[in-house]
C-alpha cells in the first residue's frame, strides 16, 4: 500500500481519537452497519480530497465498509491531523496522502496520488481534485500545478480524456467548491455530474452555522488566548458560516460588526442586531477580523494599513486568498512567529498586525475543526450521495445537483431518533388540506 504521512507511530493516539469522535456520529454509524451488509459501493474506486480529521476517518471507514476502494488526500495544507492519518493507514489499510504543514508542492503531489488511483467517484472539499482532473482532461497546462503537470505529461495523451471519462460523478463538501463547480458547469466544461453536499439542509444549517461558529472561535482562542468579551469583532460576510461565527462571538460578549456586498444579507444582519458597514470603516476599529466569504481579497492592503496596533486577523473560508497576505508582507518590515499559529507582521510605522494560521482555515489550523455531532450529518450526506451516484449516475447530466430531498429528510429523521426526539405526523385531513387548492377555510 502506497501512502505519505508524517509518522505511522502516531496511529494508537489517532485510533482513540477516531473512536471518541465516532461516539457522537450515530447517523453515520447506522449507515456503516447497512453498508457492511449491502456493499453498495463494491467495485468502485473512490478518491477523496477532504480535511483529514477524526470525523473524516469515520466517513472513510464507512465508504470502505460499503465496498469502495478508497484513497484520501488533504484538501488543505494545515488541516491534517497526523495521528488520524496514521491510524487510517495502519489500522484500516486506507492509503492516505496528507501531512500537516505540507508545502504547496507536496499538497499537489498528494492530489496527484489521489488522481493516480483512477477513480470512478471523487469527493472534494474545495474542488481542487476535480479541477485538477479537468485541467488534465482539457489539456489546460496553465491551470495545473507543476507537480501534477509533470505526472500528466507521463501519460499517454489518450489517457487524459479517459481519466475524466472514468469518473461517473462527484460530491462537493463546501461553499467554495460549489461556486467553482457551478462556474465550470456554466462554462460547459464540467465532464460529469456533481452533488453539492454543501447545499443540503442537514449540512449548511448545522455544519456551516453551528460547526463553523463554534470551531472558528475555538481556533482563535486556542491560537491567541485573548478575551473575546468586550472586543470589536468583525465578521466579513453573512452566509451560513458567517452567521454562526457572528452568533458565537456575540454570545461570548463581543461587539460584532458585519461587512457584506449582498444587500439582502446585509439587511438580515441589521435585523439580527449587528452593526453593518464597509470593511474600509470596520478596519479602523476592529480588534478581531474573520473572513468567511468564498471570495478573494476581502481584506486588502489598504485595510491592513488602516488597522490599529494589535489587530488580529484570521480566515475561516476555504482558501487563504480571502486575505491579501502578499499585500500585508509588502507593508511589513519584520515578521516573526510569536506563538504557534500566530505570525506578527510589524509595519513601517511600528504597528503590529497578527495573522493567525497563515490565513488558512483557523478552525482546522489551530483547532480540531467542527464537533463530530454536526459532521455526523454532513458526512452521512457524503456517504448516501456516493451511493445515490452509483445508482443514478447514468441518468444524470453534467451539472451540479442538490442533495435529493429524501436523503436530506432521512438524515434529519435518523439524527432526531438518535437524540430521542419524536415529532408529530400529519393527519389524513391535514394532508388533504395541504394538497388541495379548493379548501381555503
Amino acid at each position: 500500500m502506497d501512502f505519505d504521512i508524517a509518522d505511522i507511530s502516531q496511529a494508537p493516539k489517532g485510533r482513540l481519537r477516531i473512536e471518541w469522535a465516532a461516539q457522537s456520529m450515530p447517523v453515520l454509524n447506522q449507515i456503516r452497519e447497512r453498508f457492511k451488509k449491502q456493499k453498495p459501493l463494491k467495485g468502485y474506486r473512490l478518491s477523496a480530497c477532504l480535511h483529514v480529521t477524526t470525523e473524516t476517518a469515520s466517513l472513510m471507514k464507512t465508504l470502505k465498509a460499503g465496498g469502495a476502494d478508497v484513497v484520501l488526500c488533504a484538501s488543505n495544507p494545515l488541516s491534517t491531523q497526523d495521528d488520524v492519518a496514521a491510524s487510517l493507514v495502519k489500522d484500516d489499510e486506507i492509503p492516505v496522502f496528507a501531512i500537516k504543514g505540507e508545502d504547496e508542492a507536496t499538497y499537489y503531489e498528494h492530489i496527484r496520488a489521489a488522481l493516480q488511483h483512477i477513480p470512478h467517484l471523487t469527493m472534494d472539499d474545495g474542488a481542487d481534485l476535480v479541477s485538477s482532473l479537468h485541467f488534465i482532461a482539457l489539456n489546460k497546462d496553465d491551470g495545473l500545478h507543476p507537480s501534477v503537470k509533470k505526472w500528466a505529461k507521463t501519460l499517454d495523451p489518450g489517457m487524459h480524456e479517459s481519466l475524466v471519462k472514468n469518473v461517473i460523478g462527484s460530491t462537493e463538501e463546501t461553499t467554495t467548491g460549489v461556486i467553482r463547480l457551478r462556474s465550470m458547469a456554466q462554462d460547459g466544461v464540467l465532464q460529469f455530474p456533481v452533488i453539492a453536499v454543501n447545499d443540503a439542509m442537514t449540512k449548511h444549517l448545522f455544519d456551516n452555522r453551528y460547526g463553523t461558529g463554534q470551531s472558528t472561535l475555538d481556533g482563535i482562542i486556542r491560537a491567541t488566548n485573548r478575551l473575546i468579551a468586550g472586543s470589536i469583532f468583525v465578521v466579513c460576510g453573512y452566509g451560513w458560516c458567517s452567521r454562526g461565527v457572528a452568533m458565537r462571538a456575540r454570545g461570548m460578549g463581543a461587539n460584532v460588526i458585519v461587512t457584506e456586498v449582498d444587500p439582502l444579507r446585509a439587511l438580515e444582519a441589521v435585523m439580527d442586531g449587528y452593526r453593518v458597514m464597509p470593511i474600509a470603516e470596520a478596519a479602523r476599529i476592529g480588534d478581531f477580523f474573520v473572513t468567511l466569504t468564498g471570495d478573494r481579497d476581502v481584506i486588502r492592503k489598504e485595510h491592513f494599513m488602516a488597522m490599529k496596533d494589535g489587530a488580529i486577523v484570521a480566515n475561516s473560508g476555504h482558501f487563504n486568498v480571502e486575505l491579501d497576505i502578499p499585500g500585508l508582507k509588502e507593508l511589513s518590515v519584520h515578521k516573526r512567529k510569536i506563538r504557534d499559529y500566530v505570525d506578527e507582521y510589524k509595519l513601517k510605522d511600528g504597528r503590529c498586525i497578527y495573522l493567525l494560521g497563515e490565513g488558512r482555515l483557523i478552525n482546522l489550523a489551530a483547532a480540531e475543526g467542527h464537533p463530530s455531532s454536526v459532521m455526523d450529518m454532513s458526512f452521512a450526506n457524503q456517504a448516501l450521495c456516493a451511493e445515490y451516484m452509483v445508482n443514478h449516475a447514468s441518468s444524470l447530466e453534467r451539472k451540479v445537483y442538490g442533495v435529493p430531498k429524501e436523503i436530506d429528510h432521512e438524515i434529519a429523521r435518523l439524527k432526531l431518533t438518535s437524540m430521542d426526539v419524536t415529532i408529530d405526523t400529519l393527519t389524513k385531513d391535514q394532508e388533504i388540506y395541504l394538497n388541495s387548492w379548493e379548501s381555503g377555510t
